[in-house]
């Protein structure tokens, strides 16, 4: 049984973004940060945008960037963006109906299922990217506090305006 990663992915782009501040992205600097496919990365980057929590411009001086403070994206709106509801899924086939124990585990986990849903969307809800990026930045070393190095096709590049992030923390 496999759990998606999406979610975690997501939230490694826009903190990412939320780091680079006003700074577009390229779609191939996030995938070397995630470690994945370029091509991974714009699929998640429409869902987002559908969500609006990114904006994209294309060109040579595009790139994404996030639609809203990250003080007003919470982990839920993110979550609601890339994944569908549940934690876990039920049976690939219905258990067998002449069994008193599979007749009826059906309604007794979609209401286990559905309260365990709740707890995850009440914790998600309650935290931020902002509240992400402000756990984040114990662990990371900035350059003279105003850029962060971010890889770029093998070679390291500054992000400018890490600065401004930290200001709004």
């Amino acid at each position: 049984m496999s759990t998606s990663s999406r979610f975690a992915v997501a939230v490694h782009v826009l903190t990412l973004m939320a780091w680079a501040d006003e700074e577009p992205l390229k779609s191939e600097q996030v995938a070397e940060s995630v470690n994945t496919n370029a091509v991974v990365i714009r699929r998640m980057l429409c869902e987002l945008a559908e969500s609006n929590l990114v904006v994209s411009q294309t060109g040579s001086m595009g790139g994404s960037k996030l639609a809203r403070l990250p003080e007003r994206i919470t982990l839920l709106d993110i979550y609601q963006a890339v994944e569908t509801r549940g934690v876990f899924s039920l049976h690939r086939h219905p258990p067998n109906p002449d069994c008193p124990v599979g007749v009826n585990i059906g309604t007794v986990l979609n209401d286990v299922l559905d309260e365990v849903d709740s707890a995850v969307e009440r914790v998600l809800a309650n935290m931020t990217l902002r509240d992400v990026v402000s756990r984040l930045r114990p662990c990371v070393s900035t350059t003279k506090g105003k850029s962060a190095t971010v890889l770029t096709n093998g070679k390291r590049k500054q992000v400018a305006r890490v600065q401004s992030v930290s200001a709004r923390n």
